[in-house]
C-alpha cells in the first residue's frame, strides 16, 4: 500500500500456544507526528468522511484503503459519546481477500491516551481480545499482521492534519479507563 512503512521496520510474529490458540504480535516503529491524544481522538471519531489528498473519503477507508469496508458505532455512551461501554460494528477483509472477511461487533473496553482495547465477537461469541489473542488460522493470522502494519503506517499520512482541523481544540481531557 503506498505511503506505508517498509515491512522491514516492523517486527511481528505468530505463535501457536500450547492450547492451540494463536498469539499474534506486532511491534511498530514510533509514528512521526502522531501523538497519544490524536489516537485517543481518532478511535472516538472513526465514522464519517474526511478530505484526503484532494478527495472526500470515508475516514475508515482512508485508514486502510484496501481492507477497510466500513465501521459504525452501534452503541454509544449515555452522553452520546464513545468510550468504554460503546460498541463498534467492523467490516474488513484482510488483504482484500473475501476468505479473510471480518464482520464483527466489538465492545470497547479501554480507550484513552494509554491505548485502545476492544473485544470482537462473531456470531455472538467473543473470539478475540485486542490485546491480540486471535482465533485465526495461520493464513488469516499472517494476513492480519500485514493488515495491521499497513493501517498503523497510514496514520502518519492523515491523522495529524485531520486532528488539527477537527479535534485539537475540542478534545476533552480523557479519563483513564481500566478493564476490571
Amino acid at each position: 500500500m503506498p505511503g506505508t512503512p517498509s515491512h522491514s521496520t516492523v517486527r511481528s510474529g505468530v505463535e501457536t500456544l500450547p492450547d492451540g490458540r494463536l498469539r499474534c504480535w506486532i511491534e511498530h516503529d514510533t509514528l512521526q507526528g502522531v501523538t497519544p491524544s490524536m489516537l485517543d481522538w481518532w478511535f472516538r471519531h472513526l465514522e464519517g468522511d474526511m478530505d484526503f489528498e484532494g478527495q472526500r473519503l470515508p475516514r475508515y477507508r482512508v485508514w486502510h484503503p484496501v481492507d477497510h469496508i466500513e465501521v459504525t458505532y452501534t452503541q454509544h455512551l449515555a452522553d452520546g459519546g464513545v468510550g468504554v461501554g460503546a460498541q463498534l460494528h467492523i467490516v474488513e477483509m484482510f488483504g482484500g481477500n473475501p476468505r479473510h472477511k471480518v464482520d464483527a461487533l466489538s465492545d470497547i473496553v479501554r480507550l484513552g491516551e494509554q491505548g485502545f482495547g476492544h473485544r470482537p465477537q462473531w456470531h455472538g461469541l467473543r473470539v478475540a481480545a485486542m490485546d491480540y489473542r486471535f482465533a485465526f488460522d495461520h493464513s488469516r493470522a499472517h494476513a492480519w499482521i500485514l493488515h495491521n502494519i499497513e493501517e498503523v503506517g497510514q496514520f502518519e499520512r492523515f491523522l495529524p492534519a485531520l486532528f488539527a482541523r477537527e479535534g485539537g481544540v475540542s478534545l476533552k481531557k480523557p479519563s483513564v479507563d481500566r478493564v476490571q
